[in-house]
């Protein structure tokens, strides 16, 4: 049986679901920005309005507007987006239970063997489509294949509101002709590599001598050759929270960096987002795990073990320092993300607190109870309605 993978991918959805609720914001060049207020935010997520002006994801605050000047920015509420993502992944298990969430806002199905209950992959992508827009009003694009990095592929050829099936017969006439620097998991720096070996578009990548990758890009390059020629055997794997390991987050930047201040402002983002479903499934972590994927493709892991903790400000100072001492301004950036595990159960916290008669909990202790705070007022006011300074700013932008 024929393996049928979907890639269901929310269209601008940060953006997408505040214009469920303000229909002010329809029909104009709009973002969610992380601090509207201050020239140093970043553009979180823009609508379509806006992306024709050239305002794109991560973008410096002050050179959007400069592209578009007229455009409305709202605060970002990251409990509301959570709650309608959490919305959207119930719909897709109305079709199957085979879901990989690969993002807030992306997630892989496997489809196998659905036919007989949901038609042909295209009927079924529709329904699903159709669900998602007529019950949250929200757009998505849908890619089908036989492989998640097909189905990648595809949803990306057809925005908004696309549904596009990529076979691997179809390759040669759908895919091949793309630029090689349109092919998922190929950056700025590695796409300049392989224009400087000749390889233009993803067809010559397909057909370029596999020996000749290796020695230049390494088992990346072979990686690569494969995805070009359409193989990837890597599995759609389902994650149970009951059996959660670690909470992470990590988002791959428009353009590759190498100013650190625009990634600690990421880093930020990526912490509060992870401090928030720590504290949401009471889960303490005592390691921060921070992970830095370069322009080339090559990635390092650095991690720092502490107190466990579900503090915000206490992954984020972990992260922080982890940024900060591997930082190579001379290495372009295309990913950051970042990670809390090492999970203690309700029995050994209880020993801990048991035997730590230091009273030197109290200050955490008093942090915890703000920051829980701090989550019930955004769960029910919306995250714009309070916010944390030590994380909002930076001396250095002081």
């Amino acid at each position: 049986m024929q393996r049928v993978i979907f890639l269901v991918d929310m269209n601008a959805f940060f953006i997408s679901c505040e214009m469920t609720r303000n229909q002010d914001l329809v029909g104009r060049p709009a973002a969610v920005a992380g601090d509207p207020k201050k020239r140093t935010g970043i553009i979180l997520a823009a609508n379509y309005e806006a992306r024709e002006y050239g305002v794109k994801t991560a973008m410096v605050l002050h050179e959007a507007k400069k592209l578009c000047p007229d455009m409305v920015l709202v605060p970002p509420d990251h409990g509301f987006y959570e709650s309608m993502s959490k919305r959207v992944m119930t719909i897709l298990n109305r079709y199957t239970p085979i879901i990989e969430q690969n993002s807030i806002d992306e997630a892989w199905l496997d489809m196998t063997g659905c036919e007989s209950l949901f038609g042909k992959p295209s009927k079924a992508a529709q329904g699903i489509m159709d669900s998602i827009r007529g019950e949250l009003g929200l757009w998505c694009s849908i890619g089908i294949s036989e492989n998640r990095f097909l189905a990648k592929m595809a949803s990306e050829m057809k925005k908004p509101l696309g549904i596009t099936e990529l076979w691997r017969e179809e390759i040669q006439y759908k895919l091949w002709p793309l630029p090689v620097s349109s092919m998922y998991g190929i950056g700025r720096q590695t796409a300049v590599k392989l224009k400087g070996l000749g390889i233009e578009t993803i067809g010559d990548l397909a057909v370029f001598n596999r020996q000749t990758l290796e020695e230049k890009l390494g088992k990346y390059g072979v990686q690569l050759s494969n995805l070009a020629n359409g193989l990837d055997d890597s599995q759609v794997i389902p994650h149970n929270r009951g059996e959660m390991k670690s909470i992470g987050r990590s988002t791959t930047l428009p353009e590759d960096i190498t100013d650190i201040e625009q990634a600690k402002r990421v880093l930020m983002l990526l912490c509060e987002e992870i401090g928030a479903e720590a504290r949401k499934y009471g889960k303490k972590g005592r390691t921060v795990q921070l992970t830095i994927k370069y322009g080339n493709f090559q990635s390092i892991t650095r991690q720092t073990t502490f107190k466990p903790t579900y503090l915000t400000r206490e992954i984020y100072g972990a992260g922080l320092k982890l940024l900060e001492k591997n930082w190579d301004a001379n290495k372009p950036v295309r990913l950051l993300g970042v990670s809390l595990s090492g999970f203690f159960s309700d029995c050994e916290m209880d020993q801990i607190s048991l035997f730590n008669c230091g009273g030197g909990e109290r200050g955490s202790e008093k942090e915890e109870r703000l920051e829980r705070a701090m989550d019930a007022i955004r769960r029910k006011h919306g995250y714009r309605t309070v916010g944390r300074a030590a994380l909002m700013s930076y001396k250095r932008e002081r």
